[in-house]
């Protein structure tokens, strides 16, 4: 980190340029009923779950992980919400079959929300290394193979973004998770225990 002449830490150009995004994009981006992501999470903590292309199996394990510790997730004070890079037709219809239609859910097709979190594209060890490979036979394959019945789909966005929580309080970014592989497997439920 850089200091000025007063010892002060000055974030990097590019650091506080995508704060900047952020804070701007909080207080403009819309979810289906018209809030803000400043909004929401003023009200109450927000969970922000940034997705995969839909046709992912991760994503749809992380839609259906949401929908399986929605309760738990909501008794710590905290709403669960969405971001996808689909229109917002195809991100309702499919986080509708998944139960969680009604949480908020911020389409960005165009990514921004995804850059102004710090979230880009993986890389092929990413993507596609050994254990990423294993993960996603595993919740892809059906459930009569011992698989967890994910599937997989077609490819809506960009197949290279790479997801994320993070979790929202008072218009601030107080915590997150950001994966390490597109596999990973975050607890969304100890995520939202960070907003006591």
């Amino acid at each position: 980190m850089l200091t000025d002449a007063l010892t002060l830490p000055i974030a990097p150009p590019s650091e506080r340029a995508r704060r900047e995004r952020r804070r701007e994009l909080m207080a403009t981006r819309t979810d289906q009923a018209g809030r803000t992501l400043e909004d929401l999470s003023t009200e109450r903590p927000l969970l922000l779950v940034f997705l995969r292309h839909l046709g992912c199996t991760f994503c749809r394990e992380a839609a259906a992980d949401v929908a399986e510790q929605r309760a738990a997730i909501e008794r710590e004070g905290v709403v669960p919400a969405f971001v996808g890079m689909s229109e917002e037709e195809d991100l309702a219809a499919f986080l509708e079959a998944y139960g969680v239609g009604d949480l908020p859910r911020f389409s960005d097709p165009d990514r921004e929300l995804y850059a102004a979190f710090g979230l880009g594209r993986g890389t092929a060890r990413q993507l596609f290394g050994a254990r990423v490979v294993r993960r996603g036979l595993a919740a892809s394959a059906p459930r009569w193979l011992g698989g967890e019945g994910h599937g997989v789909g077609a490819l809506q966005g960009d197949g290279l973004q790479m997801p994320g929580v993070f979790l929202l309080h008072r218009g601030r970014l107080v915590g997150g998770y950001r994966h390490e592989t597109a596999a990973d497997r975050p607890d969304y439920r100890s995520l939202a225990c960070e907003a006591r």
